[in-house]
């Protein structure tokens, strides 16, 4: 009777209803998550996430949610962050060999007759009860400097912007592999049914320097519904969600409704989950077309949380209203919000240049993280402020004693991170007296991967997915948590 029974049921046929099975508990998580996995294992807030591939995190998470403030185009972090008062002691002498040691440069400098050493025009303070050094040109951000973990010793391999900025979102730099927001979806689903686990906000008019493409925030080769969504400024934050001339909300309704059933026959007969993924995506936009505008209209904000971050905030599109954005989507419990502004890209005309994008992000910064500790959502939301790699400690072009600019430089950087399972007022890692190389503690990008999933309650080296034959991670065979951080 088996042997018989087996015959009738073919490969297709195993294949076809296993993979609805599976869809259909995907679809059910996203419509209604809690309703599939039961009850959290011992030890893990319930509030934490559901819904995902996951079912829930690999363990106790410290942090609910991530805001990312992507600063792209390398900030330089000798004018920022790591003082290094040799370089204006040394200022237009040849960066010595032994400190050069032959790395790679880019094209853009490895003709130079020389590599004149250049000094920061920006003046460094000690701030707080940590007392971290700080340049002058972030004076709001120097007065939280005690809630914030510098990791000053962070490297990655990738030499010019694009590799760069695809590794640190992705894990690789080479494009097709899902964003880090991407991963965090798949991995825990979503807290808020009426808006995207992953949202991004770019700053508009930022068009010098390198691009951005959505393939930063897209998911790969993950199911198409972990994808970043982006949210514009203007009347249509999010394109294609408003209905056409006359359609009606119930008109959409009846709509989606019957697209669905045909949607579902489709994939009765050929299986294929993405379009279990399509069905949901339309779900998620019919809701997103309440909950988005209601979302990005900020009227009901008081004067004094406009005071906070700044004039910037009342014009839609800036950083500074992008930030604001980020605390009133933490508030609906989305679970990774990513920020991007461009502009850090100084090849020349440093001064001047960085002393204008400070003027734009560093006020918002501040308010968004003194923002979330006064609301109480700190110690559960991660906020994360850096770009893809540093700067030289020499100069690209002409040195002049007003003006000069940075090629870019891998081997070392910073970035900071505040809130949810890190310590405040820590300094991590340190470069050599030129700022060149790493000296304690290096943290590569895998390593700052690995530890903002742990934070999450993932274990980077079990949330896979199986693709072409080979099971990927974020991570790639790489990353080791940065326990030294974790508070």
């Amino acid at each position: 009777m088996c042997d018989n029974h087996n015959k009738n049921y073919t490969r297709r046929d195993f294949l076809t209803k296993t993979t609805l099975g599976m869809g259909a508990l995907s679809l059910g998580a996203m419509i209604d998550p809690t309703s599939i996995f039961g009850n959290a294992p011992k030890g893990i807030p319930t509030d934490f996430g559901t819904g995902g591939v996951l079912g829930q995190p690999h363990f106790a998470p410290k942090a609910k949610r991530i805001i990312y403030l992507f600063q792209s185009g390398a900030p330089s972090q000798l004018d920022l962050f790591d003082y290094k008062p040799l370089l204006n002691k040394m200022q237009g002498q040849d960066l010595p060999e032994s400190v050069h040691g032959g790395q790679r440069l880019t094209g853009m400098t490895s003709g130079q007759a020389s590599l004149p050493l250049a000094g920061t025009l920006s003046k460094f303070n000690q701030y707080g009860d940590s007392g971290a050094w700080m340049t002058n040109l972030m004076p709001y951000t120097s007065k939280i400097v005690d809630e914030l973990c510098f990791i000053k010793s962070m490297y990655t391999e990738a030499i010019n912007h694009d590799p760069a900025i695809t590794f640190i979102q992705t894990g690789s730099q080479l494009p097709g592999r899902p964003s880090m927001g991407s991963w965090l979806s798949y991995g825990l689903g979503t807290d808020n049914k009426n808006l995207p686990e992953f949202v991004v906000l770019v700053t508009k008019g930022k068009t010098g320097g390198q691009p951005l493409y959505s393939r930063l925030w897209g998911n790969g080769f993950l199911p198409s519904q972990h994808q970043g969504v982006q949210f514009r400024a203007g009347k249509d934050p999010v394109l294609y969600l408003t209905n056409p001339p006359g359609v009606d909300a119930k008109g959409r309704r009846e709509q989606l409704d019957y697209l669905q059933k045909l949607e579902q026959l489709n994939h009765n007969d050929i299986g294929d989950p993405e379009i279990l993924a399509r069905m949901a995506q339309y779900e998620m936009a019919f809701r997103m077309q309440t909950s988005v505008p209601e979302i990005m209209d900020t009227a009901d904000e008081p004067d004094y949380i406009y005071d906070m971050y700044g004039e910037d905030s009342k014009i839609p599109g800036t950083f500074a209203a992008n930030a604001l954005l980020a605390r009133r989507l933490a508030e609906r419990d989305v679970k990774f919000i990513q920020l991007y502004h461009q502009g850090w890209d100084q090849h020349g005309n440093l001064p001047n240049a960085l002393n204008r994008q400070c003027k734009d992000t560093d006020q918002a910064t501040a308010a968004l993280i003194k923002d979330l500790k006064q609301r109480g959502m700190l110690e559960d939301t991660l906020v994360i402020w850096g770009g893809e790699f540093g700067r030289t400690n020499y100069s690209q072009g002409q040195l002049t004693a007003t003006n000069f600019g940075r090629d870019h430089h891998g081997k070392c950087f910073t970035i900071f991170m505040a809130g949810a399972g890190i310590k405040g007022g820590v300094t991590l890692g340190a470069t050599d007296d030129f700022g060149f190389n790493i000296t304690q503690r290096p943290v590569h990008v895998h390593d700052f991967q690995a530890t903002v999933m742990h934070l999450l309650g993932i274990d980077h080296e079990r949330l896979t997915f199986k693709f072409q034959g080979r099971r990927y991670r974020l991570t790639d065979v790489h990353g080791e948590v940065v326990k030294e951080i974790l508070a």
